[in-house]
């Protein structure tokens, strides 16, 4: 095994979860908007406000649902 590969692959893992980061965050926290907080991450995370966009509504509070 190549000495790079030892090193790419922790790199490689850190960087998807960092990027997932919002996703996991929403699944953690049992949101209600889980899907699409996931889909908003996979579409738009590469760019920055796509992703600061999902991770604030990842850690955002659930406003609770009024029954009527």
């Amino acid at each position: 095994m190549h000495l790079a590969a030892i090193f790419f692959f922790p790199f490689f893992g850190f960087g998807f979860v960092l990027y997932f980061l919002p996703s996991i965050i929403a699944l953690a926290r049992n949101k209600r908007d889980t899907l699409a907080i996931f889909l908003l991450n996979l579409f738009l995370g590469w760019s920055v406000i796509g992703w600061i966009v999902a991770l604030v509504w990842a850690a955002k509070n659930d406003v609770p649902a009024v029954a009527r």
